[in-house]
C-alpha cells in the first residue's frame, strides 16, 4: 500500500465513516473492502492503544438513506451518528438508472436530484462531523464551468455551495476544467487523474501491445483534451497528435455550435496502434468520428480511454464501430454508473479505480501527503519496467 510506513506512523485526523450515497454504493462498498484490508494489515503494534479503538473496523461505511414523499421531496437520513468522524460522503451525480416517483409518475434521477441528495446528507450531519469531505468523480456542473455572454456560472456556484455549507475538501476526477477551483480559493480542492489504471488495464488486455514510438501513438480527440495526451506520450516515450474541431460559429444547435470537421495534425500513424484519450464520452459522435478518420489514415488498431463513459445515446454506435473495424478497445473507469450490458460488449475494458480511491481516503484520513497518488508517472514506469522484465 502506499504510504504504509508514513500511515502507521501518523494518528488519523478523526475516525473515519463513509457515507456511499446510492448512486455510488457499489463502488463505495468496494473503497470500504480494501480500507478495511489496509488496516489489518498495518499497525499491528499498536492495536491495543485507546487512541486506535476505532482505526480497525470490518466497516466504515454508515447507514443513511433519502427517502421521498408522494410529492417527490425528499429528506436525508443517518442511521447512526457521526459527532466527531472524518465523514467522506461519495456521490455519483451522472447515475442515471435510479428512479423515484412524483404524484404516481416515474422519474429518473438527474445530476440535479443527485446534487440535492449530497446537500441532505450533509445537512442531517448537522455540524457534529469532525470534518466533511465530498467524493464527487464526475464535478457537478463541471461542463458549465465558464461564462459567456448571459448565462449561469453553475459548477463555480456549486463549489461555493458546498464550501458554504461546511464541507472542507472536494475531491474528483479529471475535471473538464480544474481552473474552476479558483471559485473556492481557501478550501481543499483535489482532481485526480486515471493514466496508471488506464495503462495497467490496457496491459493485461493486450499483453502484446508495444510501447515505443516506432509502435503506438496518443491522439487528443481536440485542443481541449491535449494536456492528456502530451501527460500519456511523455510518459511512455511515444510521439502525439491532435484533432482541432472546426465549427461553425453562426449556428447553434442544442446550446452549443455544432462541429464541421475534425482535421489532424501531427504524425503518420499508418501501422502503429493509436490511443485516443479524453475525460469523457457523452453521446460519443466526436469520439468515434475521431477513431474512424485514424482507421482510414491506417492505423493498425484504435484504443479510445475516457474517464467517464456516460453514453448518453446508448451503445449502438460502439458496437457498429467495432463490427466495421474502427475501435478495438473502449477503456473507461467505474467512477460513473456504467449500463450492466457494456460488461457484455468484447470490446470494453474496465479501470477498476476503488482501490485508488482507497488510497485517497486513507492518506487524507490520516493528512499525510498524497503527491505520490496525484503524480503517477513512478508508478507508470514501474509497469513497464515490470512487463519488459
Amino acid at each position: 500500500m502506499t504510504n504504509i510506513k508514513m500511515l502507521e506512523q501518523v494518528l488519523p485526523t478523526a475516525p473515519l465513516k463513509i457515507a456511499a450515497l446510492k448512486s455510488c454504493e457499489t463502488l463505495g462498498k468496494k473503497v470500504n473492502d480494501h480500507i478495511v484490508g489496509f488496516r489489518k494489515e498495518s499497525l499491528k503494534k499498536y492495536v491495543d492503544s485507546a487512541l486506535f479503538a476505532s482505526y480497525k473496523c470490518e466497516n466504515y461505511l454508515i447507514e443513511h438513506s433519502c427517502p421521498r414523499f408522494g410529492s417527490g421531496e425528499a429528506k436525508g437520513v443517518l442511521g447512526e451518528s457521526v459527532r466527531g468522524k472524518d465523514l467522506f460522503v461519495m456521490v455519483d451525480v451522472c447515475n442515471y438508472s435510479l428512479t423515484y416517483t412524483v404524484n404516481g409518475h416515474l422519474n429518473h434521477m438527474s445530476p440535479d436530484d443527485h446534487y440535492q441528495d449530497l446537500k441532505r446528507i450533509i445537512s442531517a450531519a448537522n455540524g457534529k462531523a469532525h470534518r466533511l469531505n465530498v467524493i464527487m468523480p464526475f464535478l457537478y456542473e463541471s461542463r458549465q464551468h465558464k461564462r459567456t455572454k448571459r448565462e449561469s456560472l453553475d459548477c463555480a456556484q456549486a463549489l461555493e455551495e458546498l464550501v458554504d455549507m461546511g464541507v472542507s475538501n472536494i475531491i474528483t476526477f479529471d475535471a473538464h476544467d480544474p481552473r474552476v477551483q479558483n471559485a473556492i480559493p481557501l478550501k481543499g480542492f483535489d482532481n485526480f487523474n486515471p493514466p496508471y489504471q488506464f495503462i495497467k488495464a490496457l496491459l493485461k488486455a493486450e499483453p502484446d501491445l508495444k510501447l515505443d514510438k516506432d509502435h503506438l501513438m496518443i491522439i487528443s480527440p481536440d485542443e481541449g483534451a491535449m494536456h492528456r495526451a502530451v501527460y500519456f506520450s511523455n510518459v511512455l516515450g511515444v510521439d502525439m497528435g491532435m484533432f482541432y474541431k472546426r465549427r461553425d460559429y453562426s449556428t447553434i444547435v442544442n446550446g452549443k455550435n455544432p462541429i464541421v470537421a475534425h482535421e489532424f495534425l501531427g504524425d503518420d500513424v499508418k501501422g502503429k496502434t493509436a490511443i485516443i484519450v479524453d475525460d469523457m464520452i457523452s453521446s460519443g459522435e466526436s469520439m468515434l468520428d475521431v477513431a474512424r478518420q485514424i482507421k482510414d489514415r491506417g492505423a493498425s488498431r484504435v484504443f479510445v480511454c475516457t474517464t467517464f463513459g456516460l453514453f448518453t445515446d446508448g451503445l449502438e454506435k460502439f458496437d457498429d464501430y467495432y463490427r466495421t473495424g474502427y475501435i478495438d478497445r473502449l477503456i473507461t473507469t467505474n467512477l460513473t454508473y456504467l449500463p450492466p450490458e457494456i460488461y457484455e460488449r468484447p470490446y470494453f475494458i474496465e479501470a477498476d479505480m476503488s482501490k485508488f480511491l482507497a488510497i485517497i481516503i486513507d492518506s487524507m484520513n490520516h493528512d499525510i501527503a498524497i503527491s505520490s497518488v496525484l503524480n503517477p508517472t513512478d508508478k507508470i514506469h514501474a509497469l513497464i519496467a515490470g512487463r519488459n522484465a
